[in-house]
């Protein structure tokens, strides 16, 4: 019998599970690990609730999905060191990053819904969160199952996008998104610690390309837009072209069914990156927020870079 308790993340969705009952000493058992695998690759998304705040247990529990990816640029805070290696902290002081208006609120650390490396040619498999810093209202993380929004994306669009690729590029800034910027939406401060990373891309990077739809190897199409980064229709960089990704993505945005997740101190959050969209709520620009991340190595094989082009370190930059 498994010694831990798995149930829906919220019965009225049908992706997503939380499992209690995970410890170091628990992931010890094999069996334990594939049915975490299966449950993941079922569900697309796992809360692991009333875990240990610990550095070693988000190593192991990364570790059950696959590899590690570590982040190579050098500048990116490691919070494992060499004691939890593949450990990278997200986070920034009171008023140092970006600040948006958002829906008439001032906030920080917002992000608009994407998926990762979008920008480049070569997806990881998932990312592994938890929250060290909390704030007082908001920062919340959304994820959205992309076998709904495929299944939700009305047949018209569906037919036309179906066959499509998606252009992106390492641009971002927000005020430069072209496709499903929230109405009302204004850029108050960008990120500068970010702004020569956006630089360098804009001018010496390749685009990368991925499908707009998917199949999984279990059968079920998957909508996989980004309006975060993406740049237009491969061979579709038309008036026509631009207004039907845009089409794609107002209608994903107004048809997803979310899932927001409140941070406590003993929640971790796994989410399929092939198959999932995340997002952030943002925050009081003056609170801080804290959030220690690992990276799942692991492919679909279907992304590449325009004209064949050949990639940069930085292209591996995690988002």
């Amino acid at each position: 019998m498994s010694s831990i308790h798995v149930a829906p993340l919220r019965e009225d969705l049908s992706f997503g599970a939380r499992v209690t009952g995970v410890t170091l000493g628990v992931l010890e058992d094999p069996s334990v690990r594939e049915q975490l695998r299966q449950v993941f690759d079922d569900r697309g998304m796992i809360l692991f609730e009333d875990v240990e705040p610990d550095g070693a247990l988000q190593v192991e529990i990364s570790t059950v999905f696959g590899p590690l990816k570590d982040h190579p640029v050098p500048t990116v805070p490691r919070a494992g060191g060499a004691l939890h290696p593949g450990v990278i902290e997200i986070g920034q002081a009171p008023r140092e990053g970006n600040i948006v208006i958002v829906d008439g609120k001032e906030v920080t650390s917002w992000l608009p819904w994407h998926f990762d490396h979008c920008y480049n040619d070569k997806l990881n498999r998932a990312g592994v969160l938890r929250c060290l810093v909390g704030v007082t209202e908001g920062g919340q993380t959304g994820f959205a199952d992309g076998i709904d929004l495929y299944r939700a994306l009305s047949p018209e669009l569906r037919a036309k996008i179906e066959d499509r690729n998606i252009l992106y590029s390492l641009n971002l800034r927000f005020r430069d998104m072209r496709f499903g910027l929230a109405d009302g939406f204004r850029e108050v401060q960008p990120h500068k610690r970010l702004q020569e990373t956006i630089d360098y891309g804009r001018d010496n990077l390749p685009r990368a390309v991925h499908p707009a739809v998917w199949t999984r190897d279990t059968g079920e199409k998957v909508l996989h837009v980004s309006p975060w980064m993406a740049e237009g229709i491969e061979g579709a960089e038309t008036p026509e072209g631009d207004e039907l990704l845009e089409a794609v993505c107002r209608e994903l945005l107004a048809t997803i069914t979310p899932y927001f997740h409140t941070w406590r101190p003993t929640d971790m959050v796994i989410w399929d990156n092939l198959r999932m969209l995340h997002a952030v709520t943002g925050h009081d620009p003056d609170e801080p927020r804290v959030m220690h991340r690992t990276t799942i190595d692991g492919d679909y094989g279907l992304g590449y870079f325009e004209n064949n082009a050949v990639g940069d370190k930085i292209l591996e930059m995690v988002v």
